[in-house]
């Protein structure tokens, strides 16, 4: 090839490039996806754990829906408060104060208290053991299995499985609610982080039959309702509940429990 033919080829060739990037630099600003400053400043401020427990699908979910103003600044549970602020001076907004919350496992059959009614052989799993004539082992159609399901969604290290019952560390806990969702009795509720008394109790069973497959557990007398002064304790399907944003914490329904079930936080 002469050397007029290898100049033309290259001018082609780099001709060729100048006109393909001229091009892309056309297109990538005609189709370019707008960037909110304020969805990546929120996102930078939140803690990428992806837990879900703001009700979105991940952190850059939630920080999109803030920078949109469709969730609120404190929706993460893991940031906690110092977080909440970060965001809300980003948005221009005040952080309303939240309290804190915390998981409650709603049961306190121990291998001690609780009886049982046959010997599990299958996988020690919650969700599993559910899934099989029986249900787990415990006698108690209402109380923790102890197989710890919960234990395995947990991403903060805040509930293991303690003497047969599952069990929450309250200074872990970020109330981000997998162990809520995951637990197939229902037997775990977000509840206030300073409530001074909760009942320990699932069961919806009434007196003896109660006492014949764990020894702690509500019978249901409505001795507590009685007590309450305050109207913040019900008996409901045979069961204690209390009414946190109307409870004292002055303890009569506690020391007035026959079964002390309803335990000091």
């Amino acid at each position: 090839m002469s050397a007029s033919g290898i100049i033309l080829a290259a001018a082609v060739v780099g001709g060729t490039g100048l006109v393909i990037s001229v091009l892309l630099g056309i297109a990538s600003e005609k189709f370019k996806v707008p960037v909110d400053e304020k969805e990546i400043a929120v996102r930078d401020c939140l803690p990428g754990n992806n837990c879900g427990g703001c009700g979105f699908a991940g952190c850059d979910a939630l920080a999109k829906a803030i920078a949109a103003g469709e969730a609120p600044v404190n929706a993460c549970p893991v940031g906690g408060a110092p977080v909440a602020e970060q965001i809300s001076a980003i948005m221009g907004v005040e952080a309303d104060e939240s309290e804190k919350m915390v998981a409650f496992v709603k049961c306190a059959g121990s291998c001690e208290k609780a009886k049982n009614k046959n010997i599990y052989s299958g996988n020690e799993d919650c969700v599993s053991a559910m899934s099989v004539p029986g249900g787990g082992p415990k006698a108690c159609s209402y109380g923790c299995m102890g197989f710890g399901s919960c234990v395995k969604v947990c991403d903060f290290g805040a509930i293991q499985v303690v003497n047969g019952v599952a069990r929450v560390d309250e200074e872990k806990c970020v109330a981000c609610g997998k162990c809520v969702s995951t637990c197939p009795k229902s037997l775990i509720e977000l509840v206030p982080y300073h409530q001074a008394y909760k009942v320990q109790c699932s069961s919806k069973d009434f007196g003896k039959p109660v006492k014949e497959v764990c020894s702690t557990g509500c019978i249901g007398c409505k001795m507590c309702q009685r007590q309450c002064k305050f109207d913040a304790i019900t008996v409901e399907n045979n069961i204690a509940r209390i009414d946190y944003s109307k409870c004292t914490g002055c303890g009569a329904c506690a020391a007035k429990c026959p079964s002390k079930i309803i335990i000091k936080a």
